[in-house]
């Protein structure tokens, strides 16, 4: 498979978040050559030869993918451009903490060929960044923008989190206000989730934090939907907002089932039918590309009732929503009379009421047995 959609993983942080599970690797100093020698060999172990073939996305996630600086970042695409050629109108996105950007980082991640930043915000409280053990401040974010801009990337995303413990008193509309004050193209919201063996896993356990409840989570949800459409921001996808002509070109490539490739440590893969995934620990991977190893940590072939639970799952998060067979349409009508979801020509799409109800909406197809 030659992937038109890359994603490659930067496993480095100066900190683990309280939140946060994924597979990162915490380095005072980041070992750039060591790591950009390790995504080489992994390109050509998989896609043996000379071939070099265009992709339409290429998207460094992570960990801190900024951590890398602006010299680290292009050492980092110039060795994925020796076998990939970007298209001409490629969306190359990098995600950076607001601490990281600086005109300088972002001239060179600019001359490297990227066009598109993913900030991690997050909130514009203190005590919030400082209880989600986030190393910027809220100072930063705005200067972080501004930075950006002043070095001519304007496509810019910014996240944020919701549903936060009571007990740090967290004012979200505060948080959506001063978002919108910076005018992103891209506007991204993630529901706090208490992950176990993190931080905050550990805090709940101790009974120090206990989780937002059901309803506040929903109404910090649809507030949030009325402020950024109401803004002009478009609701693509149930936990993404975009100006016209924004919306992420990479993630979107997922929401559809195009073949992607994933690079790095960790990093998921898909070819239409077959997932794969990578050894998840950073030394392990790279132990792996030193003795000229598949770093594959497993893989997984669909079959036909799992591909139609994707399909409906993916299907049903965006706003293009599914094409309703008359099984599917007979079903969904319940979810239309109690507003969840809209029913025209022939495609069954979720309001952000059903958005809050989609892992249950999707189950409930699914075990219908319904055709796709």
């Amino acid at each position: 498979m030659r992937p038109r959609h890359i994603y490659v993983h930067v496993p480095f942080c100066a900190r683990r978040c309280s939140y946060c599970d994924f597979s990162i690797v915490v380095r005072r100093v980041v070992p750039v050559s060591d790591y950009v020698e390790a995504i080489r060999s992994e390109i050509a172990l998989r896609w043996p030869g000379e071939e070099r073939w265009e992709a339409d996305t290429l998207y460094l996630g992570g960990g801190t993918p900024s951590l890398l600086r602006g010299e680290g970042v292009a050492r980092l695409i110039d060795s994925i451009r020796e076998r990939v050629v970007l298209a001409e109108d490629a969306e190359v996105t990098v995600e950076a903490n607001p601490d990281d950007v600086d005109v300088a980082s972002v001239s060179a991640w600019r001359a490297a060929g990227v066009n598109r930043l993913s900030i991690g915000a997050q909130s514009f409280d203190p005590r919030v960044l400082s209880w989600m053990h986030r190393t910027h401040s809220a100072s930063q974010i705005a200067i972080a923008v501004k930075a950006a801009r002043s070095a001519g990337i304007g496509n810019l995303s910014l996240d944020l989190i919701f549903a936060l413990p009571e007990s740090l008193q967290r004012q979200w509309r505060f948080d959506l206000d001063r978002v919108l004050d910076l005018e992103p193209a891209h506007v991204s919201l993630y529901g706090l989730t208490l992950e176990p063996f993190t931080p905050l896993g550990r805090w709940r356990d101790r009974g120090e934090v206990i989780e937002a409840p059901d309803d506040r989570y929903a109404d910090e949800f649809l507030e949030a939907h009325a402020v950024l459409t109401d803004a002009g921001l478009e609701h693509y996808e149930v936990s993404n907002y975009g100006r016209p002509e924004r919306h992420s070109r990479h993630n979107s490539s997922y929401w559809r089932r195009v073949p992607y490739a994933g690079i790095g440590p960790a990093a998921h893969s898909f070819d239409g039918s077959r997932r794969r995934w990578n050894i998840s620990a950073f030394a392990a991977w790279q132990r792996a590309l030193d003795e000229r190893r598949d770093p594959s940590g497993g893989e997984e072939v669909l079959d036909r009732a799992e591909e139609d639970a994707e399909r409906v799952y993916l299907g049903l998060r965006t706003v293009d929503g599914l094409e309703a067979t008359p099984e599917v349409a007979r079903l969904v009508q319940p979810w239309v009379a109690a507003g969840w979801a809209s029913l025209e020509r022939s495609r069954v799409r979720l309001t952000p009421d059903g958005w809050l109800r989609l892992d249950a909406l999707a189950a409930s197809l699914t075990t219908a047995g319904s055709p796709f």
